[in-house]
């Protein structure tokens, strides 16, 4: 199975799409980009340069996933959510001249496997988003966020814990968690959340 790539979108030749993508009306996807395989990049969407997708993520419509950014496997990033890529944005270097590529570090925005970004957030670079972890509307995300954190707010604090289904999670005891949805089991321990390993 090839990409889909409509006649609208803008995508460069450098760029590697993974079978089954779709690339829709009016996306850009820039040089050296890696998508997987089936991955969506909707309406508007923009893919910077050297940005790496792993399997099966979806950017919804107008989001903007500036360089270095790095998603793994199974990243959903909600319609206008944005990833930046700048510590200290400015248009003009401080002697006045207009800044140019080689006049600022680009730093990035990694979301690990499973992530979700809530629309219109934005994760402020260099930022962490944990397995599994998910990322409020409107949500201004200035710091890590563990695996399977619920975070919401600006900034951005955790208010919950969720599972792989994306529900919140049940509290069974002091130090204990369970999937609502799936019965799935998670252990909390000096703030972090893990599965509860198989026996």
């Amino acid at each position: 199975m090839t990409a889909r790539i409509v006649d609208s979108a803008d995508v460069a030749p450098s760029a590697q799409i993974g079978d089954g993508s779709s690339i829709w009306h009016l996306a850009q996807v820039r040089e050296d980009a890696v998508l997987g395989r089936d991955c969506i990049v909707g309406r508007g969407a923009y893919v910077g340069t050297g940005v790496r997708m792993g399997d099966s993520c979806k950017l919804q419509n107008y989001a903007l996933v500036y360089e270095p950014a790095v998603l793994e496997d199974g990243v959903f990033v909600g319609p206008a959510a944005v990833f930046t890529n700048d510590h200290y944005p400015r248009s003009i270097s401080p002697d006045g001249p207009l800044k140019r590529g080689d006049d600022w570090e680009a730093v990035g925005v990694t979301c690990r496997t499973g992530a979700s970004i809530g629309a219109r957030a934005v994760c402020v670079a260099p930022v962490t988003i944990g397995r599994w972890a998910m990322v409020a509307a409107g949500a201004v995300v200035i710091s890590d966020v563990p695996d399977f954190a619920l975070v919401a707010g600006v900034p951005a604090r955790r208010i919950r814990w969720v599972g792989r289904a994306g529900e919140p999670l049940e509290r069974v005891d002091e130090h204990s968690w369970r999937c609502p949805r799936t019965g799935e089991t998670y252990i909390e321990h000096n703030e972090t959340l893990t599965e509860t390993p198989a026996s």
